[in-house]
């Protein structure tokens, strides 16, 4: 089939809760809470009838076990009718941008013209999960009978057990090569001989830009200020920009993963954060008719696999087959 005879995916409008280190503002909302509040942002600020929408899809790559569709029940809380199916998927680290792919392929299968997507993460709120030892002395606990019986039970119980699993740990930990997300990384620089100095440049640059884009307001006219449970404020920016931040005080900071040789350090990685985005997508056509303006139209995606231990290479496999596929040249590109 020619490529232009596909009907095309139109991004109609987008917000953001601001983004927050874990264990800071946002940390007693759940990921549904944070997508519930952007699901209600589209919906009230693009007047869109929720009973138009053929779908709702959410990434998220941790949902807590009581909200384990994260996206069905943030949809239902921000009052899209029940009829409408929700589905909630998860691809390590774009798991927003795989929401955003499901739609598209919808919309070319025939699926659907109008999506509610988005991506929402809690990672406050990760669990310490149980040892094993501890479950298996509360399940033979659950089972026994008599007080004999839970005596013996209880009696296979040691202090050991009371050692918990950290399940952000765990989850960021890659069960395959056995590596932390973070050593990966250490990987990556030590293939591609990248001096400390230019991976804080590059961190340096980025806080200084992200501070720069707050100041003059264009984040802002993004995120949907919001009032987090127990907490006494409205936030209304993201509170991980670092403005004072320098050279000589990126230098001075030990590496965390890799302690004796590495070179990646609090600062010049990623935060753990908690958020959530959304996004209201529709046929081009649909959009046109409802008197929508496109802010941008989905040209293509690329997706690639590669070893585990290299993780953080994953975009440059998959960057020229999402601009092969959307017919541009890397050069035509102007924001990234």
């Amino acid at each position: 089939m020619p490529r232009n005879s596909h009907p095309q995916l139109a991004i109609v409008a987008g917000w953001r809760t601001p983004f927050c280190r874990a264990g800071t503002e946002l940390q007693h909302a759940s990921a549904a809470d944070l997508a519930t509040h952007v699901f209600r942002e589209i919906l009230d600020r693009t007047g869109i009838a929720p009973s138009a929408i053929d779908e709702v899809i959410l990434g998220c790559g941790g949902p807590d076990a009581r909200e384990a569709n994260v996206a069905r029940v943030a949809a239902l809380r921000a009052g899209v009718p029940e009829s409408v199916p929700a589905l909630t998927v998860q691809r390590n680290c774009a798991s927003g941008m795989e929401a955003i792919w499901q739609a598209w392929l919808r919309l070319r299968a025939g699926a659907g013209e109008v999506f509610l997507v988005g991506g929402a993460e809690s990672m406050s709120r990760y669990p310490l999960l149980m040892s094993d030892g501890m479950k298996r002395v509360f399940e033979r606990l659950a089972k026994a009978r008599t007080a004999w019986q839970r005596a013996r039970a209880g009696a296979g119980f040691r202090p050991g057990h009371l050692r918990p699993r950290v399940a952000l740990q765990e989850g960021l930990t890659d069960p395959v090569c056995g590596l932390s997300m973070g050593m990966t990384a250490e990987r990556v620089v030590r293939r591609f001989a990248v001096p400390r100095e230019e991976q804080d440049a590059f961190a340096l640059r980025s806080h200084q830009r992200a501070a720069a884009a707050t100041a003059a307001g264009r984040l802002a006219a993004e995120i949907a200020p919001y009032a987090p449970p127990r907490h006494d404020a409205m936030v209304v920016e993201d509170n991980g920009i670092r403005r004072g931040q320098s050279a000589d005080a990126l230098a001075k900071l030990k590496p965390v993963f890799d302690r004796r040789d590495g070179d990646v350090t609090v600062g010049n990685s990623c935060q753990i954060t908690d958020g959530a985005a959304a996004l209201l997508l529709m046929a081009r056509d649909r959009a046109e008719r409802l008197g929508f303006r496109p802010l941008a139209i989905v040209r293509g995606f690329g997706h690639a696999g590669l070893a585990p231990d290299r993780m953080g290479l994953g975009p440059v496999h998959a960057t020229p087959r999402a601009l092969a596929q959307a017919g541009v040249d890397l050069n035509a590109i102007d924001l990234v």
